[in-house]
Protein backbone atom coordinates (compact mmCIF):
# COMPACT_ATOMS: atom_id res chain seq x y z
CA UNK A 1 0.00 0.00 0.00
CA UNK A 2 2.92 2.24 0.84
CA UNK A 3 4.68 1.88 -2.24
CA UNK A 4 1.99 2.50 -4.47
CA UNK A 5 1.21 5.65 -2.45
CA UNK A 6 4.43 6.83 -3.13
CA UNK A 7 4.54 5.39 -6.94
CA UNK A 8 1.42 7.68 -7.03
CA UNK A 9 3.09 10.83 -5.52
CA UNK A 10 6.15 10.51 -7.61
CA UNK A 11 4.33 10.60 -10.89
CA UNK A 12 2.31 13.34 -9.93
CA UNK A 13 5.48 15.04 -9.37
CA UNK A 14 6.80 13.92 -12.83
CA UNK A 15 3.76 15.25 -14.16
CA UNK A 16 4.15 19.06 -12.58
CA UNK A 17 8.12 18.88 -13.50
CA UNK A 18 7.31 18.18 -16.70
CA UNK A 19 4.44 20.62 -17.12
CA UNK A 20 5.98 23.21 -15.89
CA UNK A 21 9.18 22.54 -18.48
CA UNK A 22 6.68 22.90 -20.82
CA UNK A 23 5.40 26.09 -19.36
CA UNK A 24 9.34 27.08 -19.88
CA UNK A 25 9.99 26.16 -22.87
CA UNK A 26 6.59 26.78 -25.28
CA UNK A 27 5.49 24.46 -28.26
CA UNK A 28 7.32 27.33 -30.60
CA UNK A 29 10.23 29.34 -30.18
CA UNK A 30 9.07 32.36 -31.16
CA UNK A 31 10.35 35.90 -30.68
CA UNK A 32 8.11 38.96 -30.70
CA UNK A 33 9.10 41.84 -30.95
CA UNK A 34 12.06 41.73 -32.20
CA UNK A 35 13.88 45.11 -31.84
CA UNK A 36 16.33 45.20 -34.48
CA UNK A 37 19.86 47.69 -34.13
CA UNK A 38 18.37 49.83 -37.01
CA UNK A 39 15.58 50.32 -34.68
CA UNK A 40 12.79 48.16 -37.45
CA UNK A 41 10.98 45.79 -35.05
CA UNK A 42 9.66 42.56 -36.22
CA UNK A 43 6.27 41.03 -34.55
CA UNK A 44 5.76 37.27 -35.05
CA UNK A 45 2.24 35.33 -34.02
CA UNK A 46 1.96 31.41 -34.61
CA UNK A 47 -1.91 31.28 -35.92
CA UNK A 48 -1.60 28.47 -38.31
CA UNK A 49 -5.39 28.27 -38.99
CA UNK A 50 -6.02 32.03 -39.26
CA UNK A 51 -7.56 33.41 -42.14
CA UNK A 52 -6.03 37.52 -41.49
CA UNK A 53 -4.22 38.78 -38.84
CA UNK A 54 -3.34 42.52 -38.37
CA UNK A 55 -1.29 44.08 -36.19
CA UNK A 56 -2.10 47.55 -34.32
CA UNK A 57 0.61 49.86 -32.82
CA UNK A 58 0.42 53.44 -31.40
CA UNK A 59 3.30 54.39 -34.04
CA UNK A 60 1.16 54.01 -36.58
CA UNK A 61 -1.31 56.76 -38.84
CA UNK A 62 -4.92 56.33 -38.85
CA UNK A 63 -6.62 54.02 -38.74
CA UNK A 64 -3.76 52.09 -36.67
CA UNK A 65 -3.30 48.74 -38.27
CA UNK A 66 -1.22 46.79 -41.01
CA UNK A 67 -1.85 43.70 -42.54
CA UNK A 68 0.63 40.52 -41.21
CA UNK A 69 2.12 38.23 -43.29
CA UNK A 70 1.94 34.33 -43.22
CA UNK A 71 4.93 32.02 -43.87
CA UNK A 72 4.70 28.50 -44.45
CA UNK A 73 4.58 27.33 -41.42
CA UNK A 74 1.75 29.42 -40.03
CA UNK A 75 3.93 32.19 -38.23
CA UNK A 76 2.42 35.60 -39.01
CA UNK A 77 4.80 38.48 -39.46
CA UNK A 78 5.34 42.54 -39.75
CA UNK A 79 8.20 44.29 -39.48
CA UNK A 80 7.95 48.16 -38.71
CA UNK A 81 9.93 51.03 -40.50
CA UNK A 82 12.47 52.39 -38.24
CA UNK A 83 11.04 54.03 -34.87
CA UNK A 84 11.83 56.79 -32.64
CA UNK A 85 13.18 56.08 -29.84
CA UNK A 86 9.99 55.38 -27.09
CA UNK A 87 7.97 53.10 -25.37
CA UNK A 88 5.35 51.77 -27.79
CA UNK A 89 1.88 49.79 -27.24
CA UNK A 90 0.03 46.96 -29.39
CA UNK A 91 -2.12 43.98 -30.53
CA UNK A 92 -2.97 41.76 -32.61
CA UNK A 93 -6.66 41.29 -34.21
CA UNK A 94 -6.53 37.51 -35.41
CA UNK A 95 -9.27 37.17 -37.28
CA UNK A 96 -10.83 40.35 -35.98
CA UNK A 97 -10.65 39.14 -32.36
CA UNK A 98 -8.23 41.48 -30.72
CA UNK A 99 -5.49 39.72 -28.75
CA UNK A 100 -2.10 40.39 -27.37
CA UNK A 101 0.86 39.01 -28.25
CA UNK A 102 1.67 35.81 -26.19
CA UNK A 103 6.05 35.58 -26.89
CA UNK A 104 5.59 38.96 -25.22
CA UNK A 105 5.04 39.17 -21.36
CA UNK A 106 5.52 42.52 -20.70
CA UNK A 107 1.98 44.13 -20.57
CA UNK A 108 0.38 47.26 -18.61
CA UNK A 109 -3.03 48.51 -17.65
CA UNK A 110 -4.45 51.45 -18.87
CA UNK A 111 -7.72 51.59 -17.19
CA UNK A 112 -9.54 48.45 -18.73
CA UNK A 113 -7.57 47.93 -21.38
CA UNK A 114 -4.59 45.44 -21.27
CA UNK A 115 -1.78 46.18 -23.81
CA UNK A 116 1.82 44.69 -24.84
CA UNK A 117 4.54 47.17 -25.08
CA UNK A 118 8.00 46.97 -26.39
CA UNK A 119 11.27 49.76 -25.61
CA UNK A 120 12.85 51.50 -28.99
CA UNK A 121 16.30 53.00 -27.00
CA UNK A 122 19.20 54.84 -28.76
CA UNK A 123 17.25 58.06 -27.72
CA UNK A 124 15.15 59.92 -25.05
CA UNK A 125 13.90 55.68 -24.24
CA UNK A 126 17.20 54.83 -22.82
CA UNK A 127 15.52 57.26 -19.73
CA UNK A 128 12.87 54.45 -19.81
CA UNK A 129 15.12 51.51 -19.36
CA UNK A 130 16.37 50.03 -16.08
CA UNK A 131 19.96 50.30 -16.21
CA UNK A 132 23.05 49.59 -14.61
CA UNK A 133 22.77 52.69 -12.02
CA UNK A 134 22.20 53.12 -8.28
CA UNK A 135 18.20 52.13 -8.06
CA UNK A 136 15.59 53.77 -5.68
CA UNK A 137 12.59 51.81 -3.86
CA UNK A 138 9.04 51.84 -5.12
CA UNK A 139 6.14 51.46 -1.95
CA UNK A 140 2.81 50.81 -1.87
CA UNK A 141 1.17 52.51 1.08
CA UNK A 142 -1.59 53.01 3.10
CA UNK A 143 -2.54 56.20 4.86
CA UNK A 144 -5.14 57.82 6.74
CA UNK A 145 -7.54 59.99 5.06
CA UNK A 146 -9.97 61.79 7.47
CA UNK A 147 -11.00 63.91 4.89
CA UNK A 148 -12.33 60.88 2.99
CA UNK A 149 -13.21 59.33 5.74
CA UNK A 150 -11.38 56.13 4.81
CA UNK A 151 -7.39 54.95 4.47
CA UNK A 152 -5.95 55.08 1.07
CA UNK A 153 -3.14 54.16 -0.70
CA UNK A 154 -0.61 55.78 -2.49
CA UNK A 155 2.77 55.09 -4.56
CA UNK A 156 6.13 56.39 -3.05
CA UNK A 157 9.95 56.35 -5.04
CA UNK A 158 12.30 57.07 -2.55
CA UNK A 159 16.00 58.15 -4.00
CA UNK A 160 19.04 55.43 -4.21
CA UNK A 161 20.40 55.16 -0.94
CA UNK A 162 17.64 56.65 0.97
CA UNK A 163 17.33 53.89 3.35
CA UNK A 164 21.23 54.42 4.14
CA UNK A 165 21.29 57.71 5.09
CA UNK A 166 20.28 60.20 7.30
CA UNK A 167 19.80 62.76 4.49
CA UNK A 168 16.60 64.75 4.37
CA UNK A 169 14.64 65.09 0.85
CA UNK A 170 12.60 67.71 -1.15
CA UNK A 171 9.06 65.85 -2.54
CA UNK A 172 7.76 66.20 -5.87
CA UNK A 173 3.54 64.89 -5.70
CA UNK A 174 3.07 63.67 -8.87
CA UNK A 175 -0.78 63.35 -10.15
CA UNK A 176 -2.29 60.60 -12.90
CA UNK A 177 -4.95 62.20 -15.35
CA UNK A 178 -8.74 60.80 -15.68
CA UNK A 179 -8.91 56.91 -15.82
CA UNK A 180 -5.48 56.69 -13.52
CA UNK A 181 -4.80 55.49 -10.51
CA UNK A 182 -1.78 55.40 -8.26
CA UNK A 183 -0.06 52.85 -10.49
CA UNK A 184 -0.08 55.00 -13.96
CA UNK A 185 3.00 56.93 -13.24
CA UNK A 186 4.73 54.02 -12.60
CA UNK A 187 3.41 51.79 -15.11
CA UNK A 188 2.85 53.73 -17.72
CA UNK A 189 4.57 57.12 -17.19
CA UNK A 190 8.00 54.90 -16.20
CA UNK A 191 8.38 57.11 -13.66
CA UNK A 192 10.77 55.40 -11.47
CA UNK A 193 13.25 54.23 -14.15
CA UNK A 194 13.42 58.16 -15.73
CA UNK A 195 13.98 59.22 -11.70
CA UNK A 196 16.80 56.18 -11.65
CA UNK A 197 18.42 57.77 -14.66
CA UNK A 198 18.21 61.36 -14.05
CA UNK A 199 19.39 61.33 -10.73
CA UNK A 200 22.19 58.78 -11.83
CA UNK A 201 23.14 61.22 -14.27
CA UNK A 202 23.08 64.28 -12.41
CA UNK A 203 20.20 65.65 -14.03
CA UNK A 204 17.71 65.70 -10.72
CA UNK A 205 18.52 66.25 -7.40
CA UNK A 206 17.61 63.32 -5.45
CA UNK A 207 13.90 63.54 -4.39
CA UNK A 208 10.73 61.89 -2.80
CA UNK A 209 8.02 61.10 -5.82
CA UNK A 210 4.65 60.65 -4.22
CA UNK A 211 2.04 59.22 -6.72
CA UNK A 212 -1.12 59.74 -5.71
CA UNK A 213 -4.73 58.05 -6.57
CA UNK A 214 -7.57 61.04 -7.53
CA UNK A 215 -10.42 59.23 -7.61
CA UNK A 216 -11.77 59.63 -4.27
CA UNK A 217 -14.28 57.30 -4.07
CA UNK A 218 -11.13 54.98 -4.19
CA UNK A 219 -9.36 53.07 -1.51
CA UNK A 220 -6.75 52.10 -4.27
CA UNK A 221 -6.16 50.89 -7.78
CA UNK A 222 -8.58 48.31 -9.24
CA UNK A 223 -8.07 45.36 -7.76
CA UNK A 224 -6.13 46.19 -4.71
CA UNK A 225 -8.74 47.95 -2.48
CA UNK A 226 -11.44 46.08 -0.34
CA UNK A 227 -13.97 46.57 -2.95
CA UNK A 228 -11.94 43.10 -5.00
CA UNK A 229 -11.18 42.57 -8.83
CA UNK A 230 -14.23 44.18 -10.14
CA UNK A 231 -13.82 45.93 -14.15
CA UNK A 232 -11.89 49.23 -14.00
CA UNK A 233 -14.08 51.91 -15.59
CA UNK A 234 -13.05 55.63 -16.19
CA UNK A 235 -12.97 57.42 -13.52
CA UNK A 236 -12.95 61.35 -13.67
CA UNK A 237 -13.04 63.52 -10.49
CA UNK A 238 -14.29 67.05 -10.09
CA UNK A 239 -12.14 69.78 -9.86
CA UNK A 240 -12.00 71.47 -8.21
CA UNK A 241 -13.26 69.19 -5.46
CA UNK A 242 -12.81 66.46 -2.73
CA UNK A 243 -8.82 66.03 -3.97
CA UNK A 244 -8.12 69.44 -3.28
CA UNK A 245 -9.54 69.87 -0.15
CA UNK A 246 -8.06 66.22 1.15
CA UNK A 247 -4.86 66.64 -0.04
CA UNK A 248 -2.90 68.29 3.48
CA UNK A 249 -3.95 64.42 4.45
CA UNK A 250 -1.33 63.35 2.34
CA UNK A 251 1.36 65.78 2.46
CA UNK A 252 0.66 65.22 6.69
CA UNK A 253 1.16 61.43 5.55
CA UNK A 254 4.45 61.77 3.96
CA UNK A 255 6.06 64.53 6.71
CA UNK A 256 5.34 62.44 9.24
CA UNK A 257 6.73 58.81 7.82
CA UNK A 258 9.30 60.17 5.67
CA UNK A 259 13.19 62.24 6.04
CA UNK A 260 11.66 65.30 3.91
CA UNK A 261 12.11 69.09 4.16
CA UNK A 262 9.18 70.16 4.50
CA UNK A 263 8.90 73.26 3.73
CA UNK A 264 7.57 75.42 0.72
CA UNK A 265 11.12 75.42 -1.41
CA UNK A 266 11.04 71.74 -1.38
CA UNK A 267 7.72 70.57 -2.14
CA UNK A 268 6.41 70.63 -6.09
CA UNK A 269 3.46 68.98 -7.52
CA UNK A 270 2.77 68.05 -10.97
CA UNK A 271 0.29 66.21 -12.79
CA UNK A 272 -1.15 65.49 -16.45
CA UNK A 273 -4.48 66.28 -17.87
CA UNK A 274 -6.82 66.24 -14.70
CA UNK A 275 -4.04 66.00 -12.57
CA UNK A 276 -2.85 69.08 -14.47
CA UNK A 277 -6.31 70.52 -13.30
CA UNK A 278 -5.95 69.13 -9.68
CA UNK A 279 -2.21 70.88 -9.78
CA UNK A 280 -3.64 74.24 -10.79
CA UNK A 281 -6.81 74.05 -8.34
CA UNK A 282 -4.30 72.40 -4.92
CA UNK A 283 -1.52 74.93 -5.69
CA UNK A 284 -3.99 77.87 -5.90
CA UNK A 285 -6.30 76.77 -3.05
CA UNK A 286 -3.12 76.32 -0.65
CA UNK A 287 -1.30 79.07 -2.34
CA UNK A 288 2.19 79.33 0.28
CA UNK A 289 2.60 75.50 -0.04
CA UNK A 290 4.67 74.68 -3.30
CA UNK A 291 7.04 76.46 -5.20
CA UNK A 292 7.26 74.32 -8.34
CA UNK A 293 4.28 73.37 -10.01
CA UNK A 294 3.86 71.15 -13.54
CA UNK A 295 0.88 71.26 -15.38
CA UNK A 296 0.57 68.55 -18.16
CA UNK A 297 -1.85 69.47 -21.06
CA UNK A 298 -4.77 70.63 -19.00
CA UNK A 299 -6.28 74.07 -18.99
CA UNK A 300 -7.50 76.23 -16.10
CA UNK A 301 -10.40 78.39 -15.60
CA UNK A 302 -10.29 80.72 -18.42
CA UNK A 303 -13.73 82.81 -17.40
CA UNK A 304 -13.78 86.09 -15.34
CA UNK A 305 -14.59 83.75 -12.25
CA UNK A 306 -13.39 86.68 -9.56
CA UNK A 307 -12.90 83.97 -6.89
CA UNK A 308 -10.64 81.90 -8.49
CA UNK A 309 -8.43 84.71 -9.59
CA UNK A 310 -8.13 86.40 -6.70
CA UNK A 311 -6.65 82.63 -5.17
CA UNK A 312 -4.38 82.92 -8.38
CA UNK A 313 -2.89 86.56 -7.46
CA UNK A 314 -2.97 85.56 -4.13
CA UNK A 315 -0.36 82.90 -5.34
CA UNK A 316 1.39 85.25 -7.16
CA UNK A 317 1.93 87.20 -4.66
CA UNK A 318 3.19 85.10 -2.35
CA UNK A 319 6.17 84.05 -4.67
CA UNK A 320 7.16 80.55 -6.10
CA UNK A 321 10.40 79.65 -8.44
CA UNK A 322 8.41 77.61 -11.13
CA UNK A 323 4.94 77.27 -12.62
CA UNK A 324 5.71 75.17 -15.93
CA UNK A 325 3.39 74.45 -18.70
CA UNK A 326 2.95 72.29 -21.64
CA UNK A 327 1.30 71.12 -23.84
CA UNK A 328 1.10 69.02 -27.34
CA UNK A 329 0.22 71.04 -30.88
CA UNK A 330 -2.62 68.60 -31.62
CA UNK A 331 -3.98 67.98 -27.79
CA UNK A 332 -7.41 68.20 -28.23
CA UNK A 333 -7.02 70.59 -24.80
CA UNK A 334 -4.68 72.89 -26.77
CA UNK A 335 -7.23 75.56 -26.76
CA UNK A 336 -8.16 75.97 -23.95
CA UNK A 337 -4.50 75.66 -22.17
CA UNK A 338 -3.91 78.71 -25.00
CA UNK A 339 -7.37 80.65 -23.23
CA UNK A 340 -5.45 79.68 -19.88
CA UNK A 341 -2.04 81.59 -20.84
CA UNK A 342 -4.03 84.07 -21.79
CA UNK A 343 -5.39 84.72 -18.21
CA UNK A 344 -2.35 84.23 -16.95
CA UNK A 345 -0.52 86.81 -19.35
CA UNK A 346 -3.38 89.28 -18.59
CA UNK A 347 -2.45 89.27 -15.13
CA UNK A 348 1.22 89.47 -15.00
CA UNK A 349 1.43 85.54 -13.54
CA UNK A 350 4.86 84.23 -14.18
CA UNK A 351 5.38 80.98 -16.27
CA UNK A 352 7.38 78.93 -18.50
CA UNK A 353 5.80 77.39 -21.39
CA UNK A 354 6.50 73.91 -23.28
CA UNK A 355 4.64 73.26 -26.80
CA UNK A 356 5.68 69.74 -28.17
CA UNK A 357 4.47 67.57 -31.08
CA UNK A 358 2.08 65.56 -30.86
CA UNK A 359 -0.75 65.03 -28.77
CA UNK A 360 -3.24 64.25 -25.23
CA UNK A 361 -0.66 60.93 -24.82
CA UNK A 362 1.70 59.18 -22.69
CA UNK A 363 4.82 59.95 -25.31
CA UNK A 364 4.35 63.86 -24.29
CA UNK A 365 3.80 63.00 -20.72
CA UNK A 366 6.94 61.04 -20.08
CA UNK A 367 8.91 63.80 -22.13
CA UNK A 368 7.64 66.53 -20.00
CA UNK A 369 8.51 64.36 -16.44
CA UNK A 370 11.75 64.18 -17.84
CA UNK A 371 12.20 67.69 -18.72
CA UNK A 372 10.17 69.02 -14.85
CA UNK A 373 12.06 66.70 -12.79
CA UNK A 374 15.84 68.54 -13.46
CA UNK A 375 14.32 72.06 -13.01
CA UNK A 376 13.52 70.86 -9.50
CA UNK A 377 14.99 72.10 -6.36
CA UNK A 378 17.48 74.39 -8.00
Amino acid sequence: MKKSIILTFIIALWSIASFAQQALGGATNIISPEVHNNQTVTFRLLAPNAKEVKISGDWMPAPRSADMTKNADGIWTYTTSALASDLYMYSFFVDRFKTTDPNNVYLIRDVATVTNVFIVGNGKADLYQVNNVPHGTVARRWYDSPGNNKKRRITIYTPPNYENTNEKYPVLYLLHGAGGDEEAWIALGRASQIMDNLIAQGKAKPMLVVMTNGNNAQEAAPGESSMGMYKPSMQVANTPGKMEETFPDVIKFIESNYRVKADKANRAIAGLSMGGGHTINISRLHPNTFDYMGVFSAPGAADGNAEYDKTLEQQKANGFKLYWIAVGKTDFLFDRVTAYRAKLDQMGFPYKYRESEGGHTWTNWRDYLSEFAPMLFK
